[in-house]
């Protein structure tokens, strides 16, 4: 079990170590694409969310 911890411990200290090192680079043209990721984002919603709802809907009638 010590060993389990360790190696969690591990993996979150590289995580956190990567993820600062590639924080420090930044995107040159995010400002100009900010919106066009806003409005994508918005669209897999918008899309998604139905579509999800509707498998719930028919897991719930089908499978319970």
């Amino acid at each position: 079990m010590e060993i389990l911890t360790t190696l969690v411990f591990l993996v979150i200290i590289i995580a956190v170590i990567s993820t600062l090192l590639l924080a420090g680079k930044g995107d040159e043209n995010y400002s100009s694409s900010t919106k066009r990721n806003t409005t994508n984002l918005t669209l897999i919603y918008a899309i998604s969310l139905p579509l999800i709802l509707f498998a719930l809907g028919i897991f719930i009638v089908f499978f319970t």
